[in-house]
């Protein structure tokens, strides 16, 4: 097969692991956290809005950085990859040595930089894997695509089928984790070569550019939806739904619907264009995520549709926006490293600014995790948060793709 001989498994194992790395760990860790040590959710969406402001910094740095590796690069990542293993296991399967708030600080700060450098250079090297073939990145996206939400599925899933087969579940996940990456890690080290051009970009360079300034900016508005309903997604299925131990296949099938959606979305755009199919996908989003706020305790059949209605829109989020900056960086800057340094931020940005928002409203309006007699107004917060401002975000991103002209249109 051509995708053998070029590797491209390689690319949907690592993706994967990326995955499980990133979005899950909103999902799971602050519920985790507030249930086994009885931290504050606010304080919880302090920490993790104080991570993304160092972000700021960091990300565009680590962007840099990534475009001047030399002959050392693939021992640079792969030593990156062991500190990303090694932070999962220090966040669930280490009894915190010190005060949970800070272990929590200092696991998650390790397990989102390793995070952060190896995705700038992922996705930078497959600005070079594509090359100049028209549709090489929009190929490459549906592999890699593919492969990120498979690991979002098996990293959301996994905790909780472990739960009633093993005394300590997340330490489960996280050593497996850690085993996985270290795998992916050796069937990527000969795909990490120095990019096709020699000169390095700049911030400043990136954000003259009209193109990928509107990407960025549309991909902060509709990254937003996703994180406000990952950060709530446990809350809402366990109080509003009141289906504790659904969460898992729920969960699944939202991801799983993502990833089985992903190749055809990448067909569609081939064929019809990615702005119009991302469009229509989004419209799905809003009418999915408006259902949602019909939904009463009990409805998990009807939920389990809108998880996979609203599952296969993100794929079409996930594949389409990141193939159309990766073409758009190959253009302006080959090397990727800054480019997706700031992608990397903006993703990472809207998680943390839906947990520092939201987690202290929810809080506020007298919600308590695990409780089962809540007040009415933590409920109806809930249901608000949770439905309500993901529809109303993904308007806005709606219209400012309608209002956004590109090159290709």
């Amino acid at each position: 097969m051509k995708a053998l001989a070029e590797r491209l498994p390689a690319y949907t194992g690592f993706a994967a692991v990326l995955a499980g790395a990133g979005l899950p760990i909103y999902i799971y860790a602050p519920k985790y956290y507030a249930d086994t040590y009885g931290v504050s959710l606010t304080a919880l969406g302090a920490v993790l809005f104080g991570l993304r402001l160092i972000d700021v910094v960091q990300d565009p740095v680590l962007g840099w950085l990534s475009e001047r590796l030399n002959r050392s690069k693939k021992q640079i990542i792969t030593a990156v990859a062991g500190l990303l293993a090694l932070s999962m296991i220090g966040l669930f399967a280490v009894r915190p040595p010190v005060d949970p708030l800070w272990w929590f600080g200092i696991t998650i700060t390790g397990l989102f930089t390793a995070f952060s450098f190896l995705s700038i250079n992922f996705y930078a090297q497959g600005i070079s894997k594509a090359g100049n073939d028209p549709q090489g990145h929009m190929r490459l996206a549906a592999w890699r695509e593919s492969g990120a939400l498979l690991g979002v599925c098996i990293a959301a899933v996994i905790p909780t089928a472990l739960a009633g087969m093993v005394a300590a579940p997340f330490a489960a996940f996280a050593y497996g984790f850690a085993a996985v990456t270290l795998i992916a890690a050796v069937f990527m080290w000969p795909e990490w070569k120095e990019q096709a051009s020699p000169e390095p970009s700049y911030i400043k360079d990136i954000l003259r550019d009209r193109t990928a300034r509107k990407l960025l900016i549309l991909a902060l508005i509709n990254a937003a939806p996703l994180a406000v309903s990952s950060t709530l997604f446990l809350f809402y299925v366990e109080s509003k739904l009141q289906a504790a131990g659904w969460e898992g296949g729920l969960l699944v099938l939202f991801f799983l619907a993502a990833a089985v959606s992903s190749p055809l979305w990448s067909m569609l755009a081939r064929h019809f264009g990615a702005k119009p199919v991302l469009i229509t996908a989004m419209v799905l989003a809003v009418a999915s995520f408006g259902y949602t706020l019909t939904l009463s305790a009990g409805d998990v059949i009807p939920f389990a549709i809108v998880c996979v209605l609203s599952g296969a829109t993100i794929g079409a989020d996930l594949t389409l926006l990141p193939a159309m900056f990766a073409k758009r960086m190959s253009v302006i800057s080959p090397n990727g490293g800054q480019g997706f340094g700031l992608w990397n931020l903006v993703n990472k940005f809207t998680l943390a600014f839906a947990a520092v928002l939201l987690l202290p409203l929810l809080e506020r309006s007298g919600f308590v995790a695990g409780q089962s007699d809540l007040p009415p107004e933590a409920i109806t917060m809930l249901t608000v948060l949770y439905a309500l401002v993901p529809s109303l975000l993904k308007l806005v991103a709606i219209g400012l793709l309608f209002a956004t002209k590109f090159e290709d249109d």
